[in-house]
């Protein structure tokens, strides 16, 4: 059953760092079975604190999602942007239609 990693950006904190985790992120993904759906398009609060942005990506699995999340590759990217913004940052468990 398909799985997807969502990506909640609160607040910017350091854009330099998030400009470190934007060039470092994309090279993560290779080798995974990952399809991006969600990019930070155009975002309109319905309920909720509002947020800056969101990613969705989608996997195949959820343990092909949790082995990018743990990927070395991703864990290098992943400490500049804690440095660099508040996320709120879940793999949900999909339906296959």
């Amino acid at each position: 059953m398909s799985a997807y990693v969502v990506m909640l950006r609160e607040q910017t904190l350091d854009p330099a760092a998030m400009a470190l985790y934007a060039s470092l992120a994309p090279l993560a993904r290779e080798g995974h079975p990952v399809t991006p759906l969600v990019k930070y398009g155009r975002l309109n609060m319905l309920e909720g604190p509002a947020l800056e942005g969101c990613l969705i990506h989608r996997f195949p699995t959820m343990q092909a999602a949790e082995a990018w999340y743990t990927s070395p590759q991703y864990q290098q990217a992943l400490t500049h942007r804690h440095q660099g913004a508040q996320y709120r940052v879940f793999i949900v468990e999909g339906i296959d239609v």
